[in-house]
């Protein structure tokens, strides 16, 4: 019996959920149960006449139950706050709930696990929330902490389910600063909430069957009450005259709004519910709404929700003040912020407040971070980074270097710039065969009605986008010319580049990547389905001045490939369907802005192998760095959650952080001149160097100039390998040492004048007083000379994958762990050591990865250091290029082992200079679109 394309894929997603159905719900199904269930369902299926792949229905089920997801954890202030959630849990119904988890399941098809885990963390986000059913004032700010593209938006849809089931009336759901963005989430809550398509009606009761989408097409569904006075169109934002027609009975069911962050629109809502449901208070004058409980949902909230006026005395910038103007017109208020990056809100003062505008959205009730599931493409798997220090992780093999675009897009240009067809990139060309290959591959698997997208990011200038947007359709256009001619030299030639690529890049990579491959996909697959990928192929600006859209839900019977071109507005919260190929030439100085670019992050089931990342150096070691800086933040959150901190807690610890000092642009630090810096409890270590030869020379003369000025001070005793100086003052360290230091230019966290000003203050309240100086040997090293002293040099691996740039050298750690901990008195080495097991036992509880620790490392061996004994530990490395006839001098290294400082909010200080001089200065995002 032969089937449709149609038909192969409904029996496909219904053998999955009747496997899926078979298997354990409350435990980790084995490969045993797998391989039963699926022989059972298809040959009950292969009965029936439905002939179905075996092999592709095994793997589409191991794709989802093989996915692990850790548990979120969190930081909460309960003072005004009245638990309640376990007893309505009980007495009321949660059919919105329901009715989406159903959808996720049956539907969606998400692994089981995952929805329970969703399920789990937005219960406790909607638990930190007041009931609304609790009499009034009351006010409660939040904030969730997802990773980019990681499924934040279906978690929020999750908690505005769970909140109307609660009982909130009024849910203002804030999507981004773009119409693009606002319709995306308009539909995605059309979908997961509502039920109905808004494009066609705004309440549950004039439902007709052709306009219920999502949830409500469900078999079986429930008509639920709720209304949506706004609609998925690009247009469909709010309007007052629509809200005035159609006179919702405001508070009799839910109402949902999703709007654009634009101060006017945010006032008309406000006036809208204040003129039609607000009472004046006790002044006369002013209204407020008293028995509407609201909640508003802030998605990207660190994108222009943040005040960034530059002083308390200053009205706070317009979105900001809008949006705290909404709440403060409410007796009953809570506000949730998602985002990824959450450092401008963590850096926003806590209780600053304002007559009118009421509290600032510094999360001070709580804060949840969500781990991502183990499926997601996320920033750790792309560059190989690691949780632990024993752990080496290698990245996924997807990075290709660009280093020939500049005559085509200098890093600078204006609007007018004009990028010429001549210079068109060797390295774009290679990319965009990538996509071609990678839309093939997919169709050769049986994906071929799924979305597919290239990220296209090289300017942020609007009229620039479109010439190459025009550039890269009219090459798109010539590879589909030329191979429509089968026979012609022309399609010989493109097939043979085709070929070539596929063979070089992605044969070896798709076997690298082992199980996420599907090794099975020949050439000769890939060959037959290149025609009707080209055909498919479009390609789109996606900018203010285009009229471009991406029609993901328009096009999902069939399925979308698209090439999209732009800048921010592919930068915040635009989900690009499919995404498997990036040309990505944007740059910033901030961590936040950097990581919003990282679109290629995200879910890639089955066609993991096939994505791949075309940058920069400076941008993928400014991404792995970054990546790196992120993950201390949200190790030093879940260490502050085991300890039951509260928000506030954590937020001077960001502020005080070097690992928070250029996260996020000098504007949203708000008093940015003046910045905490602190070093407390951390390990600044240098893993990029400069192969300059001026650079490299310097840093070794300035070794020299140092250990000669210890030897003048001290005698230096004999450990193992390496020489150690003790009771090193202060001003040694920094005359001598860091004020002479050069540090490679793409480090973002190891500037020495920084770390020289932090160890200044402390050292003017008696700490970091008494140094130890190593200067570290291998038993086996090559022999130098520095200053009286013959050592040996050591050898640092790059990280896994990695190839290094001409003038540039990458080490995974210079820190060796058994280092940091060698001058401590054995009493405290004791201590830390069982600190440190503790510490990684915790970790192994989340990973299930176990391995017991011999010698103390990391944050807990830094919480035994004496408050006036810092350690630096010095590394001269082996050159690259070194060779017994070159005598190149060594690559000098360093790290230090800061204790954790009794002082730590009295190190502020003016850092515009430093920042200045240090190249740190800020990327304004206000500018182009």
């Amino acid at each position: 019996m032969t089937i449709s394309s149609d038909e192969h894929d409904s029996a496909l997603e219904q053998a999955i959920r009747l496997v899926l159905a078979y298997l354990p719900q409350d435990r980790q199904a084995t490969p045993t149960e797998v391989a039963k269930g699926v022989d059972m369902v298809w040959i009950m299926q292969h009965s029936q006449g439905l002939v179905l792949e075996k092999e592709l229905l095994l793997k589409e089920i191991q794709s989802r139950v093989v996915v692990w997801q850790d548990d979120s954890v969190g930081l909460k202030d309960d003072r005004n706050h009245i638990e309640w959630l376990t007893e309505a849990q009980l007495e009321r119904s949660w059919d919105f709930w329901d009715r989406y988890r159903r959808y996720l399941e049956d539907v969606r098809l998400m692994p089981p696990r995952v929805v329970r885990k969703l399920d789990q963390s937005t219960g406790r986000v909607l638990r930190q929330l007041e009931d609304p059913r609790r009499p009034g004032p009351w006010r409660r700010t939040g904030m969730v902490v997802g990773q980019v593209q990681s499924g934040k938006t279906g978690n929020f849809i999750g908690l505005a389910c769970k909140a109307a089931d609660a009982g909130y009336k009024l849910i203002v759901i804030l999507a981004g600063i773009h119409n693009s963005l606002r319709s995306q989430t308009q539909l995605r809550v059309d979908e997961g909430l509502l039920g109905f398509d808004t494009q066609y009606q705004h309440r549950y009761d004039e439902a007709t069957k052709t306009a219920r989408i999502g949830v409500g097409v469900m078999p079986g569904v429930k008509r639920l009450k709720i209304a949506s006075l706004t609609n998925s169109a690009e247009n469909g934002d709010f309007r007052r005259d629509i809200a005035t027609k159609i006179n919702l009975p405001i508070g009799d069911y839910p109402v949902v709004l999703v709007i654009k962050k634009h101060r006017s629109i945010l006032e008309y809502v406000r006036k809208w519910i204040v003129e039609v449901d607000g009472e004046l208070k006790g002044d006369g004058k002013t209204k407020i709404v008293r028995d509407i409980p609201l909640l508003v949902i802030d998605d990207e909230a660190d994108h222009a929700s943040v005040d960034t006026s530059k002083d308390d005395e200053t009205d706070p910038t317009k979105i900001n003040a809008a949006i705290r103007h909404l709440l403060n017109s409410f007796e009953k208020a809570a506000y949730v912020g998602y985002t990824a990056t959450p450092f401008a809100n963590i850096y926003i003062k806590p209780k600053a407040d304002h007559d009118l505008f009421g509290l600032d959205l510094f999360p001070e009730s709580f804060i949840e971070s969500l781990h991502a599931p183990s499926n997601y493409l996320g920033p750790e798997r792309v560059f190989g980074l690691s949780r632990t220090d024993d752990e080496d992780v290698e990245p996924l093999p997807i990075f290709r270097a660009v280093e020939d675009h500049e005559s085509w897009m200098p890093p600078k240009h204006k609007k007018e710039w004009v990028p010429q067809e001549e210079d068109f990139p060797r390295s774009l060309r290679e990319a965009l065969h990538a996509f071609v290959l990678t839309c093939a591959a997919r169709a050769a698997r049986g994906q071929d009605k799924q979305h597919s997208s290239m990220l296209v990011h090289v300017t942020r200038l609007v009229n620039v986008q479109n010439r190459v947007r025009e550039q890269i359709d009219d090459y798109i256009g010539l590879m589909r010319d030329r191979l429509r001619d089968t026979m012609s030299d022309q399609a010989t030639k493109v097939l043979t580049e085709l070929r070539d690529l596929w063979e070089s890049d992605f044969v070896p990579t798709s076997e690298k990547c082992g199980t996420e491959g599907d090794l099975s996909t020949t050439w000769n697959a890939v060959e037959k389905n290149l025609r009707a990928t080209l055909l498919k192929i479009q390609v789109r600006a996606i900018n203010g001045s285009s009229r471009d859209a991406l029609e993901y839900y328009e096009q999902r019977k069939k399925g979308m490939s698209v090439i999209a071109v732009g800048g921010d507005r592919l930068s915040r919260g635009l989900t690009l369907e499919g995404l498997s190929v990036s040309y990505y030439l944007r740059a910033s100085n901030t961590y936040d802005t950097l990581l919003q670019m990282g679109r290629w992050f995200g879910y890639r089931p089955r066609y993991e192998d096939l994505c791949r990342l075309y940058t920069t150096w400076d941008l993928w070691n400014a991404y792995a760095e970054i990546t790196a800086a992120d993950n201390e933040l949200r190790r030093d959150f879940e260490a502050m959650a085991d300890m039951g901190a509260a928000p506030e807690s954590f937020g001077l610890r960001v502020r005080t952080s070097s690992a928070g000092l250029t996260v996020t642009a000098a504007n949203k630090m708000r008093r940015g001149v003046k910045v905490r810096l602190s070093y407390s409890g951390e390990l600044p270590e240098t893993t990029t160097f400069s192969l300059r030869p001026d650079v490299v020379r310097r840093n070794f003369d300035n070794l020299e100039r140092f250990v000669t000025s210890l030897d003048e001070r001290s005698s230096a005793e004999e450990d193992l390998t390496s020489l150690v100086w003790k009771d090193i003052p202060a001003a040694d360290i920094i005359d001598n040492f860091l004020e002479g230091y050069v540090p490679d230019r793409g480090s973002y966290r190891v500037r020495p004048a920084l770390i020289a000003e932090y160890v200044r203050r402390c050292a003017a309240l008696g700490e970091l007083t008494r140094w130890t100086i190593r200067l570290v040997g291998t038993p086996t090293g090559e022999p130098f000379k520095v200053a009286a002293h013959t050592r040996t040099l050591v050898k640092r691996s790059r990280p896994k994958g990695h190839v290094d740039e001409a003038d540039r050298y990458t080490i995974k750690r210079v820190l060796s762990p058994a280092d940091e901990g060698r001058d401590l008195p054995r009493s405290l080495f004791e201590k830390a050591l069982e600190a440190t097991k503790l510490a990684r036992a915790r970790e192994a509880e989340r990973t299930g990865k176990d391995a017991v620790p011999t010698v103390p490392t990391g944050e807990p061996l830094r919480r035994f250091r004496p408050v006036d004994q810092p350690l630096l530990l010095i590394y001269p490395i082996k050159h690259p290029d070194w060779a017994p006839d070159k005598q190149l001098p060594p690559l000098i290294g360093f790290a230090i082992s800061f204790p954790f400082s009794a002082h730590p909010t009295e190190t502020e200080y003016v850092v515009n200079e430093i920042w200045r001089q240090q190249g740190l200065d800020i990327y304004d995002e206000a500018d182009a679109e």
